[in-house]
């Protein structure tokens, strides 16, 4: 296993632990909200699941790159 395909790691499972973490919330609120509740809070973490991806495949296209250290750009 090379360098970059350890750095891989911690950024999927973090965003699938957090986007499982989502998904239960929103079908928590599925089962005990009724009508428009569902859509305006459940809305959310759709949207909230969306950008966690969004953001792990930037991450591991930076990864790719070589730009594991971000920060020090700056």
């Amino acid at each position: 296993m090379n360098n970059h395909s350890k750095k891989i790691i911690a950024p999927i499972v973090v965003t699938s632990i957090m986007v499982l973490l989502l998904i239960g919330y929103f079908s928590l609120i599925i089962t005990i909200f009724d009508g428009l509740w569902v859509l305006i809070l459940g809305i959310i973490p759709i949207i909230l699941s969306i950008v966690m991806i969004k953001v792990c495949i930037e991450r591991l296209n930076e990864i790719k790159k070589g730009e594991e250290d971000d920060l020090s750009k700056y």
